[in-house]
């Protein structure tokens, strides 16, 4: 008995407290990863304030387009997004440096914004969209290096667990703010799209306090190796990669381009009966519990594995998706909490996944920018394809 209740003493360790150094070492050596957390917070409060609006805004009586132009819209927007990653990721290694081409894509996303307040037509608003989107996808990939670069090896998980939580509650307190600015301005969508750019514009500003590590630059005696383009041997890179790496960039490419866009959730939601306030609280639903359920989601990575937790994702994207299409309305609830839950356990373990170092030294030496391009490059949505099948539910069905 004393032998088996020392046994037990000599594991049990107290927990660290939580001291005032204590506190500052960690708030020091995350220091970027809660910057750019909170760039992302307010860059996602200007998104969110305006994200759920679009499908309503584009479909109502002031521009009167149908599903089809949401779904073109939202399609060019988002493919020219994952191919701008591509070369996003190659310029921030060729320049090795992250920061500025992260600040010019926030930039951009502000940019964005202002379009879509001087919009009267859906073209203006494609082209906001894609400004947008632009911006998104030229600061993706140096962020998320950024973020691998000033965190642990064995913390990554968490450290884009937090960047996700900060990210996914900035998503929260914008579709709030799109809420109550929706009820109190009686439907002016021009005016919430104004108040938008306020948070985007401090969200760019946070950014210039990100401390870079730049990498040495070899003396010029010393660079024997050229630059070669990233597309130069291309196949050479392929059959150099892991396995494992490979495999995993084809099932994300396969699962991207049959993924759909959000918007659809929210007619779907509309055309089950629901107001258009109702609709955006739906959403709201949805993001605060991927704002719960991210930073869990990275820790637990960090002791399950990623493998584990994407494939939990990916069947709970399926399971949730049959919903939508047989659910009735009451249900629709329900499912936006879940479809939160899918985005947290795989949003951050795709990039989490590709900072390994035999993976990222296999796919491009000493870069890694591309790695976290590849995993987002097969998001081309065939949103008009989507939009067109509802132009076709919707006058046979009501859909």
């Amino acid at each position: 008995m004393e032998a088996s209740f020392q046994h037990l003493t000599s594991n049990f360790q107290l927990p660290i407290p939580l001291t005032p150094a204590r506190l500052w070492h960690i708030i020091g050596s995350m220091f970027n990863v809660i910057i750019l957390g909170i760039a992302s917070f307010l860059t996602d409060v200007s998104s969110e304030m305006v994200y759920p609006l679009l499908p309503l805004y584009l479909t109502s009586a002031r521009i009167g387009a149908s599903p089809a132009i949401v779904g073109f819209i939202e399609g060019l927007a988002e493919s020219t997004a994952s191919l701008i990653r591509v070369f996003s990721g190659y310029w921030s290694d060729r320049l090795q440096q992250r920061k500025p081409l992260t600040i010019l894509g926030y930039s951009a996303s502000a940019i964005g914004k202002a379009l879509l307040y001087l919009s009267a037509a859906w073209p203006l608003v494609l082209a906001g969209r894609l400004t947008d989107r632009i911006g998104k996808g030229i600061r993706t990939a140096p962020r998320d290096a950024l973020i691998a670069d000033s965190a642990d090896p064995e913390k990554r998980g968490s450290a884009f667990g937090l960047h996700r939580a900060l990210d996914s509650a900035g998503a929260s307190v914008g579709v709030i703010l799109a809420y109550v600015f929706f009820v109190s301005l009686r439907d002016d969508f021009t005016g919430i799209f104004l108040l938008s750019i306020v948070p985007a514009l401090l969200g760019v500003v946070a950014l210039f306090f990100v401390r870079e590590k730049l990498a040495r630059r070899a003396p010029s005696h010393a660079r024997a190796e050229p630059r070669v383009p990233w597309w130069r041997n291309l196949g050479a890179r392929w059959h150099a990669m892991d396995r494992k790496l490979k495999l995993f960039l084809v099932v994300v490419f396969i699962f991207a381009l049959g993924n759909s866009s959000n918007q659809f959730l929210l007619l779907r939601a509309k055309n089950q009966g629901f107001d258009d306030a109702t609709v955006i609280l739906m959403y709201l639903v949805f993001n605060i519990i991927y704002a719960l359920a991210s930073w869990p989601a990275g820790r637990l990575s960090d002791r399950v594995g990623r493998k584990s937790l994407l494939v939990l994702g990916y069947s709970t994207y399926g399971i949730v998706y049959v919903g939508f299409a047989i659910a009735n309305p009451l249900q629709l609830w329900g499912l936006f909490a879940t479809y939160g839950i899918y985005i947290a356990l795989t949003e951050g373990e795709r990039s989490s996944a590709c900072t390994r170092p035999l993976w990222a030294s296999a796919c491009c030496p000493r870069r890694s920018s591309p790695v976290f391009s590849g995993t987002r490059s097969g998001r081309k949505r065939p949103s008009f394809l989507e939009g067109r099948w509802a132009d076709w539910r919707r006058s046979h069905s009501g859909y």
